[in-house]
């Protein structure tokens, strides 16, 4: 009976490890005006709920729809696919509650539009992250 316990505590951590390293990879970039960011924050940006933080306006950036990284992002950070994310969308914009984040194709188009936009942030791969880019949250 004990090692049937220690077996599933061992498969359940093994279970958790792989869960946490699904977000692995995903850097949250922002402007230099900018500071760091928890996860709670960054979530509620990409949901709309979230427009300004410590008085500067945010604009939000995704990569491109069926992206792996959009795909990381969005398990991690909002714990959706990407047609839970859609329909969210949809419906806030047709009550009139905003319109989602503008999509961008590469992460070197993120960059240079986070780095070149007062409060915008973004995300990408930790690959792509280069000396001087303005980390939010790992």
């Amino acid at each position: 009976m004990f090692k049937a316990a220690i077996r599933t505590l061992l498969l359940a951590l093994v279970s958790a490890a792989g869960e946490a390293s699904a977000s692995d990879g995903v850097v949250i970039i922002g402007n230099a005006n900018l500071r760091q960011l928890d996860a709670n924050t960054v979530a509620r940006i990409y949901t709309g709920k979230v427009i300004e933080v410590n008085g500067v306006a945010v604009t939000a950036v995704n990569a491109s729809t069926g992206s792996p990284v959009r795909n990381r992002f969005l398990q991690a950070y909002l714990k959706q696919d990407e047609d839970k994310y859609t329909a969210y969308w949809t419906v806030r914009r047709y009550i009139g509650k905003g319109a989602s984040p503008r999509e961008l194709t590469r992460s070197a188009d993120v960059i240079n539009f986070v780095n070149s936009t007062p409060g915008a942030i973004g995300y990408i791969d930790e690959a792509d992250v280069e000396p001087g880019i303005n980390v939010l949250l790992r």
